[in-house]
């Protein structure tokens, strides 16, 4: 049986990395058809065509697009992200604190939505039938039908527009006290929680009722054990794994949430960078940024992935 999970473990492993290198000749050539030439953009209109055919070679824009993808890939692989086309900067330094300001984002919302969905998935589940999971279960359906953006525009309407408990924008610059910093952070935790943690709820309640339904627990519960050692004793241990992979799923939606929500607040991050990038056609930094989110999507799906494969009985 280990050799077995072993096998599939790397096998997930495997199929990660290939899926990362198609993503990889995804991401460059679909930067490189944005329209618009980049030596053009980067020179105004009143670049004359000698110049702008300069540019183009000395940013080697000239050469074939499979000779570039395989330059730009090889140097992916060694660390190097390239130059950006309008900073004239290393992209790594570009990205460096953005992506720190981001992450810091994304552990927020991590630390806030997990507590937050587990604790209403597992006592919806305990109650199952009541009225309180009827609700529960209602709002969190409603809510995965909302877009990010909408949740994010209702936001800045209620906290920041008509209460004005809140800033509409999230400069942490402005930032000088703690409590400056929790209402900065705010908003985009706040839209980012109410988005993945509807899917989580729903998840965590689903795995702990089929777990609650094993002969298991039904005869722990025949033997006297009260509804909330039953819960927390013997179903919740053992619904663990699926809890894990849905926490790590729902999880994944914190990077295409991240892109909508630092563009509306203006969040000092990695997503509003690459917004910024698009503009100027910047395609290293354009590029850079977005296979630093494919990676992070796929990492959380890898894992997710895993831990099913981990916490599957039939295999242990």
């Amino acid at each position: 049986m280990r050799s077995e999970v072993s096998i599939l473990v790397l096998n997930r492993l495997f199929i990660a990395i290939i899926t990362l290198l198609i993503v990889s000749f995804a991401v460059f050539f679909a930067t490189s058809m944005l329209p618009g030439d980049t030596a053009s953009i980067l020179l105004g209109q009143a670049a004359t065509p000698e110049a702008v055919a300069g540019l183009r070679k000395a940013m080697h824009l000239d050469e074939p697009a499979i000779l570039r993808f395989m330059s730009w890939l090889l140097g992916l692989m060694k660390g190097d992200l390239g130059t950006s086309y309008a900073n004239n900067m290393p992209v790594a330094r570009l990205i460096g604190g953005r992506l720190v300001a981001t992450l810091e984002l994304a552990a927020i919302t991590t630390l806030v939505s997990v507590p937050f969905a587990l604790l209403l998935g597992i006592t919806s589940a305990m109650l199952r039938g009541s009225y309180y999971d009827r609700i529960v279960t209602i709002i969190s359906i409603g809510v995965i039908s909302v877009p990010e953006f909408m949740v994010a525009t209702l936001a800045v309407l209620l906290f920041a527009v008509y209460l004005r408990w809140l800033p509409a924008l999230s400069s942490i610059n402005e930032a000088h006290t703690f409590f400056d910093l929790l209402k900065i952070y705010a908003m985009p935790v706040i839209t980012l929680t109410f988005v993945i943690s509807a899917q989580m709820i729903r998840m965590t309640r689903a795995a702990l009722i089929e777990t609650l339904k094993t002969p298991y627990v039904e005869m722990a519960l025949l033997k006297g054990a009260s509804r909330g050692r039953m819960v927390f004793m013997h179903a919740l241990p053992n619904a663990l794994g699926p809890i894990v992979n849905a926490i790590a799923l729902s999880l994944s939606y914190l990077v295409g949430g991240v892109i909508i929500v630092e563009t509306i607040f203006n969040y000092p991050g990695i997503a509003k960078l690459m917004v910024d990038a698009v503009a100027t056609r910047d395609l290293p930094l354009i590029q850079s940024c977005a296979m630093i989110f494919c990676l992070g999507y796929l990492l959380l799906i890898t894992a997710a992935d895993i831990v099913a494969i981990l916490s599957n009985p039939r295999l242990r």
